[in-house]
C-alpha cells in the first residue's frame, strides 16, 4: 500500500511538473508568435490609409480568424498615431486592445485578459497592436497537458495492481518464513529453506547465519555447563569427605590433614570458579575490547612479581621482549601471558627454570622443563579441561583454553612444539605486529634477566 501510495505522489508530482513546463514553453511559444505577426503586418502597411486592411488579410495567423480555434486565435488593430482605427481583424474587439506604444502588456478587454504586443512606425505613422485572449491559452495548455497524462491516469490503476501483485507474490516467502519461525519450538535454531527472490535472499542469509551462529552458542553453553559442572562435582565431594573426615577426626593430626585437604580443595575450586568466570567474560563480549601500547617485558616481570610461584623455580625473561612494544587490550593480554606463565611453572619440577625467548620479530616463547605433551595430543591441550594422559598437577585445564581466546582477542596467535631441548614444552606466541620493536637479533636471545 506504501509502494502504490509513493507512486501516486510521484506521478502528482510529475504531472505538476508538466503542467508547469508546458504552461511557460506554450507562454514563450505564443509570445513569439505574437511579435513575428505584429512584424509582419508592421512590414505590410505602406500608410495609415487603404493599405492597411490589406495588410491584416495577407497576415496568415490572423486571417480568417475562427473563434475559439487554437490554429488562428490572434486579432489585430492598426491605429493611427492621432487615435484613429484604421484597420481591424474580424475577431477583434471593439475596445483598444493596448494603449501601450510598443512592446508585450497585460490588458482586460470586456472581461477577458488579453496578451497584446504593440509595434509602432512613426514614418508610417500607424501603430500595430496583436494580442490573444489569455484564457485560450489556459485552455490550450489543460488540453496538452491532459492529453500527455490522460493515457496515464488510465493506466495508473493498471499499473498500481501490477506493483500490488508483485510485491504481493514477492513478499510472499516472508509470511511463509514468519510462520515457520512463529511455529517453531523456542530451542529450534535450524536454517530455513524457503525459495525466495534475490532481493531477499540475503535477508534469509543472514538469518540462517544468525540461527547457526545461535545453535553454536547454544550447543557450547550446554556443553560448557555439563563440564563446569562435572568438574566443580569432584572438588565439592572432595571438601564434602575430607569435612566428614574432620568431623569424626579421634586426633588432632587426623583433624588436621583434614583441614589442609579442605583448604587445597578450596583452593582449587576457588582457582576453577575464577578461570570459568574468566573464559565466560571473554566469550562474552560485553567487556570493551581496548588497544593501548604495552610493553611485554614489564608485562611479564609484573606478572612475575604478582604470581606466586614456588620459590626453587628459577624464571628467565629474554631482554630482547623488553624492546617489544604490541598494541592490544592489556588485561587480554595479561590475562593470557600470566596463564601461560602458571602453566609453565605449575608443569616445572622443583629446580626446574622456566625462560621467556623472544625467537622472532614479533614473536616470543616460553619454554618449561615439565613432562611435556605427546605431539599427538599438541592440538588438544587448548581445548575446555583437557589435561592430557601426562597430567602431573591438578590444573582445571581451562589455562591454556583462556590464553587461546584471550590472545585471539588481541589478534594474535598461540602454537606449541618441543623446546630444542627436547624437554618439557614450548608455548609461542606470534603478534600481528608490534607499535615498536628493536630489529631481532639471535645473539643477543640467550642475555636475559634471571629472576
Amino acid at each position: 500500500m506504501i509502494l502504490v501510495a509513493t507512486t501516486g505522489l510521484i506521478w502528482l508530482a510529475a504531472t505538476a511538473w508538466i503542467y508547469l513546463g508546458t504552461k511557460a514553453e506554450l507562454e514563450r511559444v505564443l509570445d513569439t508568435r505574437l511579435q513575428e505577426a505584429a512584424r509582419m503586418v508592421s512590414s505590410l502597411v505602406r500608410d495609415a490609409g487603404a493599405s492597411a486592411p490589406a495588410a491584416i488579410a495577407a497576415t496568415p495567423q490572423i486571417a480568417a480568424s475562427e473563434p475559439g480555434g487554437y490554429e488562428r486565435q490572434l486579432s489585430c488593430q492598426i491605429w493611427s498615431l492621432e487615435g484613429r482605427l484604421v484597420a481591424a481583424s474580424t475577431a477583434a474587439p471593439a475596445d483598444r486592445l493596448s494603449s501601450h506604444a510598443a512592446g508585450f502588456s497585460d490588458n482586460v478587454i470586456a472581461g477577458e485578459l488579453w496578451r497584446v504586443y504593440a509595434i509602432e512606425d512613426a514614418a508610417k505613422g500607424v501603430r500595430v497592436l496583436v494580442g490573444d485572449r489569455l484564457g485560450l491559452r489556459d485552455r490550450l495548455v489543460n488540453d496538452l497537458v491532459l492529453g500527455l497524462v490522460a493515457p496515464t491516469l488510465l493506466m495508473l490503476p493498471i499499473f498500481a495492481g501490477l506493483i500490488w501483485i508483485s510485491v504481493g507474490r514477492g513478499l510472499s516467502p516472508l509470511r511463509g518464513i514468519a510462520a515457520d519461525l512463529q511455529q517453531r519450538a523456542a530451542d529450534d535454531l535450524a536454517p530455513l529453506h524457503a525459495r525466495v527472490i534475490d532481493e531477499i535472499r540475503p535477508v534469509t542469509d543472514a538469518l540462517n547465519g544468525l540461527l547457526t551462529r545461535l545453535d553454536a552458542a547454544r550447543r557450547h553453553e550446554r556443553e560448557f555447563t555439563a563440564f563446569a559442572a562435572h568438574e566443580l562435582r569432584t572438588p565439592l565431594a572432595g571438601i564434602r569427605t575430607q569435612a566428614q573426615i574432620a568431623r569424626v577426626a579421634d586426633t588432632s593430626a587426623m583433624r588436621t590433614a583434614a583441614l589442609d585437604h579442605i583448604m587445597h580443595g578450596v583452593d582449587r575450586t576457588a582457582r576453577l570458579i575464577s578461570q570459568l568466570l574468566a573464559l565466560a567474560r571473554l566469550e562474552s563480549g560485553a567487556e570493551p575490547n581496548r588497544r593501548e601500547p604495552v610493553n611485554l617485558g614489564q608485562l611479564l616481570r609484573d606478572i612475575d612479581r604478582e604470581g606466586q610461584r614456588p620459590a626453587s623455580i628459577i624464571v628467565e625473561i629474554d631482554a630482547g621482549i623488553d624492546a617489544m612494544k604490541v598494541e592490544g587490550d592489556p588485561d587480554h593480554l595479561k590475562l593470557a601471558l600470566r596463564n601461560l606463565h602458571d602453566n609453565a611453572c605449575g608443569h616445572s619440577p622443583a629446580g626446574g627454570r622456566v625462560r621467556w625467548l623472544r625467537i622472532g620479530e614479533f614473536e616470543l616463547a616460553v619454554d618449561d622443563e615439565g613432562p611435556g605433551v605427546p605431539s599427538d595430543e599438541l592440538a588438544l591441550i587448548r581445548q575446555r579441561f583437557y589435561r592430557g594422559r601426562a597430567a602431573q598437577n591438578a590444573g582445571s585445564g581451562l589455562g591454556l583454553a583462556i590464553v587461546d581466546v584471550a590472545l585471539h582477542k588481541v589478534r594474535a596467535e598461540l602454537t606449541f612444539s618441543t623446546p630444542p631441548s627436547g624437554r618439557g614444552l614450548r608455548a609461542a606466541v606470534s603478534f600481528a605486529r608490534c607499535v615498536s620493536a628493536c630489529k631481532f637479533d639471535p645473539v643477543r636471545r640467550g642475555i636475559g634477566v634471571q629472576l
